[in-house]
């Protein structure tokens, strides 16, 4: 059977370049902290790999710390701004800088960071969205002041794809004097991004995301922002995040950062092309369907579509049995019950968000997969509304 994958948000297959980065790694047997030629060896390579990686996000490569992936690099800055709005028994602050500032339409890894840090005392502002997922900026003015300390706001949304302004949210906070985080882990290699421009103080990136391999990232740190070790352990990352070396994760992750940048414009108009082929399609062929996300400012990879009457899962599965591989939302909420978080936040009810499915785009995505997908939704949609107990 034909096989279309269309959850490239979730996950990236490698590109061959990475692949043979990889394998040809894979008899650098080193560890790259030990002082011998071995392990010099490879210690050169990840320097490498932090130099493509830091050219990709237009920073110095030694800002830029290596770790697990995007999940790590979010809970390092948080717990960092923990210990920032501590006093010396660890409690929340009386006084002073303690305020934590996110959106509703965060990751789950950033959400769930920030619940954790409310349920232990400190004052954690949700800015809402409006209903194209854009951050109320009125309501993030309101909500920083001098008592803010931190800011983390997304730069993608990885359900809906919409962009924020991650710029002018930067200026806000820093005119209170706040640290700026932001995710920019669907971002990265989509859209032009460049983390010194943008003013923020840390950006979480993750291999995976850009056709490298999993369980490898990075968080960039602007020079001389706070930031404390995560992992607890030995010197790597100038003491910042311990653990042998992933070379080969690292190595794939570098040669990865370098196509992204070499194809960032390409990549752009040949997803964007794409993302329109399909949204007029499902649009013309599909009665009663709705467009999440901003008209405009969103990535070219995304769409998220809600097909009222159609139950998500119900969907998922039968375009399964149809060779389309997509999602209902976030594969860090795969198998959950719960309606998306960032569609309800949009102003979605349960109905309409249980009925949505994001389309993400890839490399490997041609003008004829879209015209299947084109043709294999109505019929499914079509059979599952009959069946369906929804008025």
């Amino acid at each position: 059977m034909k096989r279309i994958y269309l959850d490239y948000n979730a996950t990236t297959p490698l590109r061959d370049e990475v692949r043979s980065a990889i394998i040809d790694d894979l008899s650098i047997y080193g560890n790259a902290s030990s002082m011998h030629a071995a392990g010099r060896e490879a210690r050169n390579r990840v320097e490498e790999a932090r130099i493509r990686v830091g050219e990709l996000l237009g920073v110095p490569a030694k800002t830029v710390v290596f770790n697990s992936g995007g999940s790590e690099s979010n809970n390092t800055v948080f717990a960092a701004m923990r210990v920032l709005a501590s006093d010396s028994r660890g409690a929340p602050l009386s006084g002073g800088r303690r305020g934590i500032v996110t959106s509703t339409i965060e990751h789950p890894c950033v959400l769930n960071s920030a619940k954790y840090l409310a349920s232990l005392g400190y004052r954690v502002d949700f800015i809402p969205v409006d209903g194209d997922g854009k951050l109320r900026m009125d309501e993030l003015k309101n909500a920083v002041n001098e008592e803010t300390l931190f800011v983390s706001v997304m730069t993608a949304n990885n359900e809906i794809g919409t962009i924020q302004d991650i710029r002018e949210i930067t200026a806000v906070a820093k005119a209170a004097g706040a640290y700026v985080h932001t995710d920019a882990v669907q971002a990265v290699g989509k859209i032009p991004l460049n983390a010194a421009e943008l003013g923020v103080d840390y950006l979480t990136i993750s291999a995976h995301k850009i056709y490298g391999p999993k369980g490898t990232g990075a968080l960039y740190v602007r020079e001389k922002a706070p930031l404390y070790p995560l992992v607890h352990g030995g010197h790597q990352e100038d003491g910042m995040r311990a653990g042998t070396y992933n070379n080969t994760g690292i190595l794939g992750f570098g040669k990865a950062a370098e196509l992204a940048k070499r194809d960032l414009e390409s990549y752009g108009k040949e997803m964007g092309a794409l993302r329109k082929r399909l949204r007029d399609g499902l649009l013309a062929a599909v009665p009663n369907i709705l467009i999440n996300g901003h008209g405009e400012d969103t990535l070219p990879n995304t769409l998220n579509v809600s097909f009222p009457g159609a139950e998500g899962e119900a969907i998922l599965l039968s375009m399964d049995l149809e060779g389309i591989e997509v999602s209902t939302g976030s594969a860090c909420a795969s198998g959950s019950l719960e309606p998306s978080h960032v569609l309800l936040a949009i102003g979605a009810g349960p109905e309409r968000a249980h009925g949505s499915i994001r389309f993400s785009l890839g490399l490997g995505t041609s003008e004829a997969d879209i015209d299947y997908v084109i043709a294999a939704v109505p019929p499914v949609i079509k059979r599952l509304r009959s069946m369906s107990t929804i008025a």
